[in-house]
């Protein structure tokens, strides 16, 4: 009989796996500046290196997203793996441009691959009754995000082949994580249906398509958020603050990133609609202070920004993300995370395009601002639209605590969660 791992551990080894996706998606990040000095390339070309990985990404996330429902969670996950692998070896070799976008694009296939099978496998593993995988699909990702950043900015600036070691590391852990798969318990179960599967829909299921539609501006405005601190935030230091080097690009991106982080985890027994809202809140706030420490070139106010703003996205997320996650069967589960996903990376990447494509007309600065403005607008959209929602559903001779507290969907209990 083959050794498998229990629920428990195996929850933690494909949080891990999150984690480990994308720090390596978030790595390039602070190295932009450097690539561009070794391969002489301009801001165009970065964004082109950009646009790739989004596209190939979301084309991943469309056609094999549901893929894990219908064939199992771990045939594909090994798949995205070994892809990822690749990717790190095409990043390990790069000598120019062509090779540095060619291992974008390998890594958007990968972790689009990745992203749907691995939050339904959260899901699928996490302790009957509990949100705990919708948890950890909003604070791992952070995690990740942080963690890339701050390594492969201090190992630029600390260590020898600064273009190539984070992604040796990088291929350790993918390695390891490859290894442990087959001893991952199979959560979901062979159906028919694997090649229509792979037509490019979003699958949302029926019960859960009313509470997606009023998500959506929530994961438009924190992940807009996030492809503006990912795409710009490095040469936004350089240039703007004078800032050498690439380790404080990278602390100020795990900045970002970790106190979403943080915030998720510090409300993860709020209502979602408790967090919906105070995330918005705090990312209007750091809006309004990065733009400020843009207009005025204050470091300090834009750490300061970054922080509040780091900590609206990970709650505001994680509200949005346990909402509409409470609400899908198991063998619908890759299917909604690949949709919030989808969303997501749309938002994460159609504005930062469009900000790339403006650069060359209107400068780094001016470019930087709007994009912060044009965020700032959609958080304040998405914060009206909760409040006049929390209005209709709290009437004022009641109490809207309560009432606030029913609004946030009720733990799945699928009878085939696997129970620890």
């Amino acid at each position: 009989m083959s050794l498998r791992l229990t629920p428990a551990p195996a929850f933690v080894v494909v949080g891990a796996t999150v984690a480990t996706f994308l720090a390596a998606s978030s790595a390039p990040s602070p190295l932009y500046p450097a690539y561009e000095e070794a391969f002489g390339f301009g801001p165009a070309t970065l964004t082109v290196v950009f646009a790739v990985y989004v596209l190939a990404l979301l084309a991943a996330l469309l056609l094999v997203g549901r893929l894990s429902d219908h064939v199992g969670r771990r045939p594909v996950l090994a798949a995205a793996l070994l892809v990822e692998l690749g990717a790190l070896a095409l990043f390990l070799g790069a000598e120019g441009t062509a090779a540095l976008v060619a291992a974008r694009v390998v890594q958007g296939l990968a972790t689009g691959a990745a992203m749907g099978v691995m939050g339904a496998f959260l899901l699928d593993l996490q302790r009957h009754g509990t949100q705990r995988g919708a948890v950890v699909n909003g604070v791992a990702p952070l995690v990740g995000l942080a963690l890339g950043g701050v390594v492969a900015g201090a190992l630029a600036d600390l260590a020898p082949a600064p273009l190539r070691l984070v992604y040796a590391v990088l291929g350790g852990l993918v390695v390891v994580l490859l290894l442990a798969v087959p001893f991952l318990p199979e959560t979901a179960p062979r159906r028919p249906g694997a090649l229509r599967s792979m037509l490019p829909v979003v699958a949302v299921p029926a019960t859960a398509r009313g509470t997606f539609r009023t998500s959506v501006p929530v994961m438009a405005a924190t992940w807009s958020l996030g492809g503006l601190m990912l795409s710009v935030s490095g040469s936004v230091l350089a240039t703007r603050f004078a800032v050498p080097g690439h380790l404080v690009a990278g602390l100020v991106l795990g900045a970002f990133t970790g106190t979403g982080a943080l915030a998720s985890y510090a409300g993860r027994e709020r209502p979602a609609a408790d967090l919906r809202r105070f995330g918005l809140i705090a990312l209007v706030t750091g809006l309004v202070a990065f733009v400020a420490s843009l207009v005025l070139t204050l470091l300090p106010l834009l750490v300061m920004a970054v922080v509040v703003a780091g900590a609206g996205f990970g709650s505001a997320f994680l509200g949005a993300l346990r909402a509409v996650s409470a609400l899908a069967q198991p063998h619908e589960r890759a299917g909604l995370m690949s949709a919030v996903y989808v969303v997501s990376y749309l938002a994460f990447s159609v504005p930062a395009l469009v900000a790339g494509a403006l650069t060359l007309a209107l400068g780094l600065d001016t470019t930087t601002v709007g994009y912060a403005v044009l965020v700032g607008v959609v958080a304040a959209a998405a914060l009206a639209v909760e409040l006049r929602t929390r209005v209709a559903r709290c009437p004022s001779e009641k109490p809207c605590s309560s009432s606030s507290r029913a609004s946030a969907p009720a733990p799945s209990t699928p009878s085939s969660a696997p129970a620890r």
